[in-house]
């Protein structure tokens, strides 16, 4: 690699051929230059990671270099077969102004009336609407009072309705907007005064309105054939604590704790009892749970650029063109190869992984020198083990219609999740972690059955649940 034109592989082989030649260094002083080298090494080697042979984000790898679109590939735009935004003119405008032709710009002559030139400005008016109910109150000949019923949830001489709740929870819990602007924003547009503690208070009723949803979710992901999983770090009150999700394309679950293994898993109430396909990214106690694993090819291909290109391994560089060649042809074979194509890539990823064995070979046993457990292996060998014992479950992709190439539905989903920890910087409490993830759970697994997020709140308060649901039951 090379650090400000200076190539520092080069420039610490250099230093240890000048070592080696030096017969008069003291032991003390060889070993501090070793661990100096050392530690250049470890140092450099994170200078040249990114969101391409690690798990960096790409928001944290602003100097990445974009491939440039081929000459050949969609041009920007529509595509064929999108359906476009595109505003278009309605049948029953609200309002309907005429414009009359000035008579004094006419000729002379005689004009008679041929129609209108019709152009609509769609705009928004944000009004708010006070509904008075009155009950109306009889008193019979002895005095006793009969007053009609208020419809139900009108209990308060003054009340917030469902739009006001719908517009806070959404602008909260799907835009990820702060509590202090929400504030600013009712309060702005529409003249009504709505205090942080109020939007708190409509977040739990949405929270305690979806209990039951929760548990048709997590029943619908235990019977579903396939789900992704992956877990990541959140911030509770100023400590770590970890947010797992399980997903697939139509469903759902987010759920936060306070540890990232199977007390975890066993919590969350869904893969104790799974027995189908989950993909993920080789996490180990994700394997003590379904019938069968998919892992995540996306993570094997950062970290195959990265053995190629910080260590140098050739047979990196091979296993990712193999991978991505698969991926093609499973793809155009419209998700599963036939046996005999997929046998024959077998074979190849065999022998290249074979020919890895001598390049990248296991530690030597002897060097053991007593000591208990596995020898320390290089990140590079970690991989090639892993590639090499979990084959089956590494090339799932290629003989299983459902078993996609990567987990990045599951990666997909959690996005958001990091979004609000950057907006917010963490959850002030576990109780409000637990209320983002349960509506989140609720708006995305709307959001894939083509269900808005508004639409998906209005259904809630008022006490409805979405067609999804009542046709799965």
């Amino acid at each position: 690699m090379t650090v400000d034109h200076i190539n520092v592989e080069a420039s610490i082989k250099r230093v240890k051929s000048l070592m080696a030649a030096e017969a008069g260094l003291s032991p003390a002083l060889k070993a501090s230059i070793e661990v100096l080298l050392l530690l250049i090494s470890i140092l450099v080697n994170r200078l040249g990671l990114n969101s391409k042979n690690s798990s960096k984000p790409p928001s944290s790898d602003p100097n990445r270099i974009k491939k440039s679109r081929k000459t050949g590939e969609r041009k920007p735009g529509g595509q064929p077969g999108h359906q476009g935004k595109t505003l278009q003119q309605v049948d029953d405008p609200d309002e309907i102004k005429i414009i009359q032709v000035d008579r004094n710009t006419l000729p002379r002559g005689r004009c008679r009336a041929a129609g209108y030139e019709i152009r609509q400005v769609i705009d928004v008016d944000i009004a708010t609407v006070v509904t008075e109910w009155r009950a109306e109150i009889l008193e019979d000949s002895s005095g006793k009072r009969h007053v009609a019923p208020f419809p139900e949830g009108v209990t308060r001489p003054v009340q917030y309705g469902v739009g006001v709740k719908i517009n806070a929870v959404y602008m909260s819990q799907y835009q990820l907007i702060p509590y202090n602007r929400i504030e600013d924003h009712f309060l702005d547009q529409m003249g009504v005064p709505v205090s942080a503690g109020t939007i708190h208070n409509f977040n739990q009723d949405a929270f305690d309105r979806l209990e039951d949803f929760e548990t048709w979710v997590k029943n619908q992901l235990k019977a579903s054939e396939l789900i992704h999983c992956d877990e990541t770090g959140i911030n509770i009150g100023g400590k770590r604590r970890w947010l797992h999700n399980t997903s697939n394309d139509r469903f759902s679950y987010f759920y936060p704790h306070e540890k990232r293994g199977c007390d975890a898993l066993d919590e969350m109430g869904i893969l104790a009892m799974y027995r189908g396909i989950m993909c993920h990214d080789h996490w180990k106690p994700y394997y003590q749970y379904g019938g069968s694993h998919a892992l995540c090819n996306a993570h094997h291909l950062r970290e195959l650029e990265r053995a190629w290109e910080q260590d140098g391994q050739h047979w990196a560089k091979k296993v990712s063109e193999l991978l991505i060649e698969m991926n093609n042809a499973a793809q155009a074979a419209g998700g599963r190869l036939e046996t005999n194509e997929s046998g024959d890539f077998r074979k190849r990823y065999r022998d290249l992984l074979r020919e890895a064995e001598k390049e990248c070979p296991a530690p030597d046993e002897a060097k053991r020198k007593g000591r208990k457990g596995k020898i320390a292996r290089s990140k590079s060998r970690n991989l090639l083990e892993r590639l090499r014992d979990f084959e089956n479950d590494a090339l799932r992709f290629m003989d299983e219609e459902i078993v996609p190439f990567s987990n990045n539905q599951a990666e997909n989903d959690l996005r958001m999740t990091k979004v609000q920890q950057k907006i917010s910087g963490c959850f002030r409490s576990m109780a409000g972690a637990k209320i983002f993830c349960r509506i989140r759970s609720y708006l995305s697994t709307c959001r894939k059955q083509g269900v808005t997020a508004s639409e998906a709140l209005r259904l809630l308060f008022e006490g409805k649940q979405p067609k999804f649901m009542l046709n799965a039951e």
